[in-house]
């Protein structure tokens, strides 16, 4: 009998490993999910954005571009 997909491409030796092929890439998706929740990256990325902004605002600050008032305005603004 030849069943729906014709010989060879049911349940023989090529299926198994097309089970495993779907097994292994649903495994990987989830480690992926799991890898990247634990590391906050749902989040959108916002506070390592916020930290990169403020480290550049202290470099301007300490190389004297801007003076403190300035300083202390756009630090309040960054961390709101």
């Amino acid at each position: 009998m030849m069943g729906w997909w014709g010989p060879g491409y049911g349940m023989g030796g090529w299926g198994f490993l097309w089970g495993l092929l779907w097994f292994a890439l649903i495994a990987w998706g989830i480690y992926t999910l799991v890898k990247i929740a634990g590391q906050g990256g749902f989040q959108g990325g916002s506070s390592s954005k916020q930290d990169a902004a403020l480290e550049l605002l202290r470099k301007r600050y300490a190389r004297g571009e801007i003076d403190k008032e300035t300083y202390e305005r756009m630090k309040r603004d960054l961390e709101e």
